[in-house]
């Protein structure tokens, strides 16, 4: 095969790449990978499992086979490869909860209207909808509580990486500012057993808060605050946790929000984002894509770190120290200015 051919097909498997998507999402929804665990079973099987056509859910087992997430041997048999591991639920790196989000119809109808966002430069979600992403999903509960669970997964398998690269114990109180379902923070409390926590979130997004605090162990130790950081956050923090807060925000929503924890903060307190930075041309290819997905959906935004160092500026914050992790987050540190 020719070089010409050999990009003129990775060309065409990055343009087909939402039937990919739609794929794994639809086998995430019917249960597929959870139904393989460590075993194999045929596609007659699996059928009947799930209440499906045999031969159309053949045909799309197969199609997924082809590029490594299922494999395939005699007798239409089909089994999990590592990579189709992380579709299973009872995996702790899992990767379904995001694939049951991102395949849904809200999400792939307002991609459809990529050009309105690059037109206008807002979300296509509100134009697609007529509500912004957070409004959409407290009137749909389904698709709440489908982001909520994609949120608490991607954190867990997030939150080693940050635990064990920065220092949360010189806090006696950390505040996790919309914080979900407590995930992240619950793994602070796990890895620093001398200290208290905040979790503070929206009323609708807390209710499945307790059960997973409870569950990790560090309920007594973890106050549950609902309100809203456009308002106030609480005080009694010695730092504020925003993961994967900032981005959702262009500038102006952005330093409100830290405007806020700034004036909860006591005078040595500290802000912690914890975000991706956004790299220099040609690189860096999660963080970027990542952006478009915030034009598109919240209308927010990733950043560099003049970026950052700006927008905390504007908020009356100056940022102190980055600590990378293992993965693609970074900690920016900041105090007041």
């Amino acid at each position: 095969m020719s070089p010409d051919q050999d990009v003129a097909n990775e060309l065409r498997r990055l343009i087909n790449g939402y039937q990919v998507t739609q794929a794994i999402h639809v086998i995430v929804e019917l249960g597929i990978p959870d139904l393989l665990g460590d075993g194999r079973m045929n596609a007659a099987d699996l059928a009947h499992a799930v209440n499906a056509k045999e031969d159309a859910l053949y045909r799309t087992l197969r199609a997924l086979a082809s590029i490594g997430v299922l494999e395939e041997s005699a007798d239409r048999q089909f089994a999990l490869t590592p990579m189709g591991a992380l579709l299973r639920r009872d995996n702790r790196r899992s990767l379904a909860p995001w694939a049951a989000f991102i395949g849904t119809a809200a999400h792939w109808q307002a991609w459809s209207n990529l050009s309105r966002s690059i037109e206008t430069g807002e979300s296509a979600f509100r134009f697609t909808h007529g509500a912004d992403v957070w409004e959409y999903r407290r009137e749909h509960p389904a698709e709440g509580n489908l982001f909520d669970a994609s949120m608490t997964a991607q954190t867990r398998s997030a939150d080693t990486a940050l635990v064990d690269a920065y220092d949360f114990s010189k806090y006696p109180v950390v505040a996790d500012i919309g914080g979900g379902r407590g995930a992240l923070l619950a793994a602070i409390l796990l890895a620093n057993p001398s200290i208290r926590g905040i979790l503070f979130d929206q009323p609708h997004v807390l209710t499945a808060a307790p059960e997973l605090l409870d569950a990790a162990g560090v309920a007594d130790r973890c106050d549950i605050v609902a309100g809203s950081f456009f308002e106030s956050v609480p005080s009694g923090a010695d730092a504020y946790v925003l993961k994967w807060i900032i981005h959702d925000w262009q500038d102006a929503e952005a330093i409100t929000i830290l405007e806020k924890c700034r004036a909860a903060m006591p005078a040595d307190g500290r802000a912690l984002l914890v975000e991706r930075l956004v790299d220099g041309p040609n690189v860096g290819p999660e963080a970027k894509w990542i952006d478009v997905q915030m034009l598109v959906m919240a209308g927010g935004r990733e950043r560099t770190l003049a970026q950052f160092e700006e927008l905390l500026g504007r908020a009356g914050l100056r940022l102190v120290d980055v600590t990378p992790t293992s993965g693609t987050l970074v900690v920016l540190e900041a105090a007041r200015a």
